[in-house]
């Protein structure tokens, strides 16, 4: 069930969302709420699941990973050991950024960075493909990236 937000909440929310290390103090000013109030409202938030916690994040082609892959997996059961078996080697994989049930003609949607093509190579043949489960993979190279966010659209009151 969604947490119903006011206005401030969600005025803290948009701030947060766009600089997490701005203090309680400097988001009291910028949404004109003192600090206490502002500081319990955040604290709020996170109690209740809506800040599920503050990162950094990396410019990804920075630190040399250039190239993002997007893998459709199908596998050859649908029981739910596993899908929950291939959902937990996903999780151990630092290259899988993002794994997503589907329904339809494949079973998974992975989100997966490496430092080239010939990195992603190595993790198809050498752990991606030796899964359990996995019968088909198809791989889609992405040659740019127009969009990426995390900020979220903030459902109005």
């Amino acid at each position: 069930m969604p947490v119903l937000l006011d206005a401030q909440d969600r005025k803290i929310l948009a701030l947060l969302q766009e600089e997490a290390t701005l203090s309680t103090a400097e988001i009291a000013e910028r949404i004109g709420l003192s600090q206490s109030p502002c500081w319990r409202r955040i604290q709020r938030l996170k109690e209740e699941g809506v800040i599920r916690k503050q990162v950094t994040l990396l410019d990804r082609k920075k630190i040399g990973l250039n190239t993002q892959i997007f893998a459709q997996v199908k596998l050859n059961a649908h029981g739910r050991n596993h899908l929950t078996d291939f959902a937990k080697a996903m999780e151990a994989f630092p290259e899988v950024l993002e794994c997503h049930v589907l329904m339809g003609a494949v079973d998974f949607m992975l989100r997966i960075v490496t430092e080239d093509v010939e990195a992603y190579e190595r993790f198809f043949f050498e752990r991606l493909s030796q899964v359990p489960g996995v019968q088909e993979i198809n791989s889609i190279v992405a040659l740019s990236e127009i969009k990426s966010t995390t900020t979220l659209p903030l459902p109005r009151g």
